[in-house]
């Protein structure tokens, strides 16, 4: 079974105890309890990306912002044959498309499998920790509430022009660099392949807004410290980073939602 939360040690390590009272055999690996609060796209490419090398079994994610809504909480069952649960927000549908599809997803309803006492801000410990370690107990998902079709992430679609590309910005990783809702053929439908070192320029719009030259590379070595680079990062994305040192910072990038991307005259100074 594994975890990930935004809640930081302290409350997931409390989720994980609450899935040892029930199921104490059960062998808990919390893959992250240092998720940006609130910040569920970034809960869900961590779970995309992550997901598919642990071993089949229970996965927990918590990202909720709507805690105490009327928002569901769920369990999908997938074709590899795990099971996510967590809140209907969007964050556990990516991780699920990797691991074969949804199969089936089922409200966490029944009072049998939470605790007996649920408050309205913590689901984490009182919803999601039980019903998941009676799941890998042996109980059913169908068993848990009634079924239901898991809300989809919310994530614009790449817009691919002949010589232009505009992605939103998914979320920005501890190093800084922006990790970007498009994919290698998306860079290939705007600009053909493009081989290490070709030139292309960076747009935003907003109070910070700016146009930066930069090269796509294969690596952060394509370039010198300091100077900026986009490349496909080990999930699959795109991403705009600085070597060694912090895109979102350098470039001002921290309320940036979408970045277009243009054929570029030449190397990024300082390169």
């Amino acid at each position: 079974m594994s975890l990930a939360t935004d809640f930081g040690a302290a409350y997931t390590a409390i989720c994980a105890g609450v899935v040892y009272s029930i199921a104490p055999a059960a062998n808990v690996l919390v893959l992250s309890d240092e998720i940006t609060p609130y910040c569920v796209r970034e809960g869900a490419m961590l779970l995309r990306q992550a997901l598919p090398y642990l071993p089949v079994g229970v996965h927990v994610g918590i990202v909720d912002p709507g805690v105490g809504t009327p928002r569901l909480p769920v369990a999908i069952e997938t074709g590899r044959g795990d099971v996510l649960v967590g809140p209907d927000n969007g964050l556990l549908v990516p991780a699920a498309g990797k691991l074969g599809g949804a199969v089936r997803a089922h409200a966490l309803e029944d009072p049998a499998y939470r605790l007996p006492e649920v408050s309205t801000s913590f689901h984490g410990r009182d919803v999601f920790s039980p019903a998941a370690a009676h799941i890998a107990s042996g109980v059913a998902v169908s068993d848990l509430g009634a079924e239901v079709e898991p809300r989809p992430l919310d994530v614009p679609p790449p817009s691919v022009g002949r010589g232009e590309l505009t992605v939103p910005v998914l979320y920005t990783d501890r190093f800084g660099s922006l990790v970007l809702g498009a994919e290698r053929e998306d860079l290939a439908a705007a600009f053909g392949e493009l081989a290490p070192g070709a030139p292309l320029e960076v747009a935003w719009s907003g109070t910070a807004a700016r146009a930066v030259p930069v090269t796509f590379e294969e690596t952060f070595g394509g370039v010198a410290p300091g100077a900026p680079l986009l490349w496909i990062d080990s999930s699959g994305w795109l991403g705009l980073a600085v070597n060694q040192g912090s895109a979102r910072d350098a470039f001002g990038l921290a309320e940036v939602e979408f970045l277009t991307l243009r054929t570029g005259a030449g190397r990024p100074a300082g390169d």
